[in-house]
């Protein structure tokens, strides 16, 4: 069912643009920001349930309860805007052949042309994540602690805004890699780079330097405007593409993607390390974690740690000799 506000005028005649929000699961989140995604033309953003914290200055991400999937679609042409709405909707229906837990239903709520660019940057707050990381969208103000690594970061299409578990436990990996000292120096690979937020982390954290593939041409433009507002441009660099990198072995691998693609990809992933190498994976929902384990250590990737939110898992592993 699709509902909009109630007494709100005709979305046409209020605004160009049409706002579509679904509240569903954390499980539910990104296949349903990919449905939303096919129809908007600016992509999608996720506000995530989170709690105020340090007086209201800084959020934790609460993964117990739903996250809210937003999108906007021009609505000049109000037929074409409904029968948009009418397949979200139809798509958001399929989802629940799959099992996924809660979807809710599309609600839309027309938005002012003036105000719809910027409307999205409302449901990102500054956030922190494992003990000294920090993401701060770039409209927004942060109280710097001693020993904060702060990341200024504008997603704009590209995913990665930390606000997801998988992005978050990529991080909170990332770091306990930095606290062994074995981040210090090395060179790192991020494999589906999306906005860059794991590359620059990494360099942040005491990294060399940090190249990122993607497959998508808009995640190489996020990365390097990213890489600019954090003055890493010498150190953090991406192209379009996928494996193999074509660049000497590396000591890190980072690979935010999903089960689907990470079994396919462990021997490129592998090839991409030295021996003693590390690869941190993530976006691994929890029971897909044993064909990714198999599939690595098939490949010569022992595991040797994982963590876990909610359903996701993300897993660290060392190259062979």
């Amino acid at each position: 069912m699709t509902r909009s506000a109630e007494g709100a005028p005709d979305p046409a005649a209020a605004g160009a643009w049409l706002e579509l929000s679904v509240v569903a699961d954390v499980e539910a989140v990104e296949a349903v920001s990919e449905i939303l995604g096919r129809y908007a033309p600016a992509g999608t953003s996720v506000e995530p349930a989170f709690v105020l914290v340090d007086e209201g200055l800084g959020a934790r991400v609460d993964p117990t309860r739903p996250a809210i999937v937003r999108a906007y679609l021009p609505a000049a042409d109000r037929a074409a805007a409904e029968a948009t709405v009418a397949e979200v909707t139809t798509a958001l229906g399929h989802l629940q052949a799959f099992g996924l837990r809660p979807i809710g239903d599309v609600q839309t709520r027309p938005v002012e042309e003036a105000d719809w660019a910027d409307a999205w940057k409302a449901y990102f707050p500054v956030l922190r994540v494992g003990r000294r990381i920090v993401i701060r969208p770039t409209w927004r103000r942060h109280r710097r602690r001693p020993g904060d690594v702060v990341l200024a970061l504008d997603p704009g299409m590209a995913f990665g805004t930390g606000l997801h578990p998988t992005t978050r436990l990529c991080l909170a990996a990332l770091e306990a890699v930095a606290d062994r000292g074995e981040l210090a120096g090395a060179r790192v690979l991020d494999v589906g780079c999306g906005s860059g937020i794991l590359a620059i982390a990494a360099v942040k954290l005491g990294a060399a330097s940090a190249f990122g593939v993607d497959t998508d041409p808009v995640a190489e433009e996020a990365t390097l405007a990213n890489a600019r507002r954090n003055r890493l441009v010498r150190t953090v660099r991406a192209r379009e593409g996928s494996l193999p990198s074509g660049m000497p072995a590396f000591e890190v691998v980072l690979a935010n993607l999903i089960a689907g693609v990470l079994v396919p990809l462990a021997e490129a992933l592998r090839d991409e390390l030295r021996p003693g190498g590390i690869l941190l994976a993530s976006g691994i929902f929890y029971d897909r974690e044993t064909d990714v384990v198999a599939a690595f250590e098939q490949v010569g990737l022992a595991v040797t740690s994982r963590t876990g939110e909610g359903d996701w898992v993300a897993l660290e592993a060392i190259r062979g000799a």
